[in-house]
């Protein structure tokens, strides 16, 4: 399932560095956090959902992947992105 475009909006309003920014590595860490929310809840209720559980742990790598990124260029929006979140550092 999606997120709805309210959400989706007001997710990307509070992590965006600009007015028109949807792909910087911010905003997409944090709309990625948000569908891996919803799909553990989700896999909580439905354990044999198979193919939700394969695409959650798509989800994790790419957003581990962006994560590494933004560490690697600038280390301090990625301690105040993780703290925001609720990330542990791992990476």
């Amino acid at each position: 399932m999606a997120l709805d475009l309210a959400k989706k909006t007001q997710i990307i309003k509070q992590y965006a560095r600009g007015e028109n920014d949807t792909g910087s590595p911010e905003v997409q860490v944090a709309l990625l956090s948000e569908r891996i929310k919803y799909l553990t809840e989700h896999l909580k209720i439905n354990k044999k959902d198979h193919s939700s559980r394969l695409g959650l742990l798509k989800l994790v790598g790419q957003r581990k992947r962006l994560l590494k990124y933004l560490k690697k260029r600038d280390y301090d929006r990625y301690i105040e992105l993780i703290k925001s979140l609720g990330i542990r550092d791992n990476i």
